[in-house]
């Protein structure tokens, strides 16, 4: 019984240090530009709630490689940012091992995702057009799957 007791309370120090998918996010310090986004389209409060989300999420460099403009027009675009946003965003909790069994993967904006698995890939699994460079960062309510593109939808 004691050691039942210690496991229980020992997953939940673990689970109370883990962070939310924004906390996350934000304490990475590599998504400066996601985190602005999620907070111009108010996604936040949906992305910390209890989900599970699998959230494909592009580095600051990724944005960095979108052409000149398109990001600052997005960011003053709500409807179009959140559609865009959306698109990153799976309900679910999709580990990579699981992804690699996909083809495609529904996301909250009504639109799929192309899984597409490959060895020449960096960790295997390519979302659309972009790579996962960092699969299954856990969070409580999910994963992040950082990616090296923003995704756009079709």
């Amino acid at each position: 019984m004691e050691d039942k007791v210690s496991l229980t309370l020992y997953k939940k120090m673990v689970i109370e240090r883990m962070k939310n998918i924004v906390e996350t996010a934000i304490a990475a310090e590599n998504f400066t530009t996601l985190v602005r986004a999620v907070k111009a389209a108010d996604l936040v409060v949906a992305l910390s709630g209890p989900g599970p989300f699998t959230v494909f999420a592009p580095t600051d460099a990724a944005f960095s490689k979108m052409p000149s403009g398109v990001l600052e027009s997005v960011l003053k675009d709500k409807k179009e940012l959140t559609k865009i946003l959306k698109y990153h965003v799976a309900s679910g909790k999709y580990a990579a091992n699981a992804l690699k069994t996909m083809k495609s993967i529904p996301t909250e904006n009504g639109q799929s995702l192309t899984v597409e698995v490959h060895h020449l890939f960096h960790r295997g699994v390519k979302i659309d057009d972009a790579e996962v460079i960092h699969p299954d960062i856990e969070c409580t309510n999910g994963l992040i799957h950082v990616i090296d593109s923003v995704l756009m939808p079709k």
